[in-house]
């Protein structure tokens, strides 16, 4: 009887009774999650078993979950003489603990699901960068969503779960008891709990050993290889606590090495050291250089959230975009161009740096031993240099990296602007054209200029500002607009006003004179959360390419032909080109490469970071593959990017391209690595 018995204790029944009510409450909340976020179109190709073995990892990871929230009670439980049953206070003790751990657990989860809604993931360890700018960050949570109500709702369920979890301890712990308490009806509820207890944690009856059992880990929720399934899969909490514990390390030497050889040919090292890895090369004046009298100036102007699927150009049926389609037209058109990651400090990162921001913990603008770069803007040393942002440059510490790295650069930031502000992000992107076009014309006869505008309007809270020159406001259904890859007709008008305002810009610049001996790099940021993409091919919902692939284009009519470039091509790569066009000599210690030199490697292939955190998926993309693996080169697979079915392995059916990409994908991500660190100017 005694192996029965230790089901009757009052003890063992409220530490199954609480564990089994955590493991409800966070099923449920799965289910919310599952019903009111989970990204079903990009599954589109994924089996249903798929699906169905996703949620019970997640499952698994719940229950998890619930077993270490009743860890410290189980200790509280089996004290010897003041525990649950005898000792009120200890009682008191446990009930502050389940208070406290369920509001925290409970806020975890109102992050994670306003995290997944905003960007397309699950919250990780990176969430931490936010916490650098909370001002900010705060300001736009509550501009961009009902805060009130959500912490209502959340001190509201947090209340309920503690009731029930109060109620079910006075249930099972003050009902007299049904077995006498002995020794050795105590151990044998020790060891069939620790046995049921470890079962739990592991989270598998497969593949364990005894001597070294192999819990469930996060990457088998990703064993589709897709990232809205893997979603499924995955445990707010368990999630973030693993990515915050794993070491950041800064990059891996040997690897690098051991790729160096791969990369001496893909950048055109002309003097390799292996010993010393050395990546730097001086590039001279090219032969494809502008012919001009007087130095252009040169305008970066970074779109907001603005993905390659928002504009007409790219086939988006609602026309959104008219005057960037223009501009397509008229300009230079990179149709398969990518960001290296998702995030707008990593896109000012590698705007300037011309590296990918392969940091694994925060953004590398965070990071104050490496923000301090070499970069191609230092050899325009005939221009001015301005960077213009509407709000904060601190968001991120974005201003180091600008500051630090940028030689005589005027940073223009909130509290400069005349004015006022319209949001948390600041001016009016409208005002940061007319005040920037002031500040330039001023000094642009007797010096040419290069600015970096920074957008922010098509970002939520997505205000449309009263002076905005006509700007009229659309309204159709909620179902075209979200059939047009748009979350709601807010984001879809803020993409028509931020080009409404490029387009204004051009107009700007003609009337203050500076449009025609200017070269015009515009480019996305990133792409915004995708609801839906029918228009675009399957592969860049399915396989996460759509948060990476953004317009480009480099626009000077009075001096560029139209052009359209099909080959595969990076944000890191636009410094360099434009050095290229107009023909100075400088010094490139970074990925980013001139897009009018040939391709050392053959088909042009570029790096992309498709998962962030402590366990990055990266890849090396063309225009019609990619190849995409875990950090550590392990589950690589390659994808036909015009394929209905894109996320099938088509490795085997391209042998060599499989392998030449592979390659790339590791040597691009460990080499990013160290340039973050050996591009450093304190370090030349």
């Amino acid at each position: 009887m005694l192996l029965t018995d230790w089901l009757h204790s009052r003890r063992v029944r409220y530490l199954l009774g609480g564990t089994a009510l955590f493991f409800i409450v966070f099923a449920l909340l799965r289910g919310a999650f599952l019903i009111g976020f989970a990204d079903f179109d990009a599954m589109g190709g994924i089996g249903s078993e798929r699906i169905v073995e996703a949620v019970g990892i997640g499952l698994r990871f719940d229950l998890r979950l619930a077993i270490l929230m009743m860890l410290p009670v189980a200790l509280l439980a089996f004290l010897p003489r003041a525990n649950l049953v005898r000792c009120r206070a200890v009682r008191g003790l446990s009930r502050l603990y389940l208070g406290l751990a369920i509001l925290l657990v409970l806020l975890l989860y109102v992050l994670d699901f306003g995290h997944y809604d905003y960007l397309g993931l699950r919250i990780n360890s990176t969430i931490l960068r936010f916490l650098g700018n909370t001002d900010i960050s705060a300001g736009m949570l509550w501009q961009s969503y009902p805060v009130l109500k959500i912490a209502a709702g959340w001190l509201a369920a947090s209340v309920l779960v503690l009731w029930a979890a109060i109620r079910l301890e006075r249930r099972l712990l003050d009902r007299p008891a049904r077995v006498t308490p002995t020794l050795s009806r105590a151990a044998v509820a020790a060891v069939a709990l620790t046995i049921l207890t470890l079962l739990g944690l592991i989270g598998r009856l497969t593949s364990i050993n005894p001597s070294n059992p192999v819990p469930l880990r996060w990457s088998d929720a990703f064993v589709s290889g897709n990232s809205a399934v893997g979603a499924l899969g995955l445990n707010p909490v368990i999630f973030i606590y693993d990515t915050i514990r794993t070491p950041q390390e800064t990059f891996d030497r040997a690897q690098v090495a051991k790729h160096y050889e791969t990369m001496v040919r893909y950048l055109g090292v002309t003097e390799p050291d292996p010993e010393k890895l050395t990546v730097t090369r001086q590039i001279g004046p090219q032969p494809h250089r502008l012919q001009f009298q007087r130095a252009p100036n040169v305008v970066f102007v970074m779109l907001e959230s603005l993905g390659a699927s928002r504009l007409g150009t790219f086939g988006n049926p609602l026309d959104p975009t008219p005057n960037l389609d223009r501009i397509a037209r008229e300009g230079w058109l990179f149709r398969n161009f990518h960001v290296p990651v998702s995030g707008t400090a990593k896109t000012v990162w590698a705007s300037i740096t011309g590296i990918p921001d392969a940091a694994r913990a925060e953004s590398a603008t965070r990071n104050p031993f490496i923000s301090n770069q070499h970069t191609v803007v230092n050899a325009l040393k005939e221009h001015r240099k301005v960077y213009a942002i509407g709000g904060s440059a601190g968001w991120a510490n974005m201003n180091a990296l600008i500051q630090s790295s940028i030689d005589g650069i005027e940073l223009v930031e909130e509290g400069a602007w005349k004015s006022p502000n319209d949001d948390v992000w600041g001016i009016s992107d409208l005002n940061l054209f007319r005040e920037s076009s002031t500040l330039l014309k001023a000094d642009a006869a007797r010096r040419p200029f290069f600015a970096y505008l920074q957008t922010a309007g098509n970002h939520r809270p997505y205000t449309i500002p009263a002076d905005n020159e006509g700007f009229e406001i659309r309204k159709p259904s909620l179902q075209e607009v979200q059939d047009a890859s748009f979350q709601d007709v807010d984001q879809y008008n803020a993409v028509r006003l931020l080009d409404h305002n490029i387009g204004r810009l051009m107009e700007i610049a003609k009337r203050d004179g500076w449009f025609d001996n200017t070269i015009f790099v515009l480019f996305g940021d990133h792409n915004g959360r995708i609801s839906r993409l029918p228009f675009m091919p399957p592969a860049f919902e399915q396989l996460n390419l759509e948060s990476t692939h953004v317009p480009a284009v480099i626009y000077a009519p009075k001096l560029l032909k139209p052009r359209v470039f099909e080959e595969a091509a990076s944000l890191v790569d636009l410094m360099p080109t434009v050095a290229g066009l107009l023909g100075v000599e400088y010094r490139n210690g970074a990925l980013g490469r001139d897009v009018q030199l040939p391709a050392p490697e053959g088909e042009r292939a570029v790096h992309v970071i498709l998962r962030e955190g402590a366990f990055p998926l990266i890849g090396a993309v063309t225009r019609n593959f990619l190849v995409q693996m875990n950090h550590d080169g392990s589950k690589a697979t390659m994808h036909d990017l015009a394929s209905k079915t894109p996320t099938d392995n088509v490795a085997d059916a391209h042998p060599e391209e499989f392998a030449r990409l592979a390659a790339l994908a590791r040597g691009l991500h460990e080499t990013s690595r160290y340039m973050m660190y050996d591009n450093r100017r304190a370090a030349q």
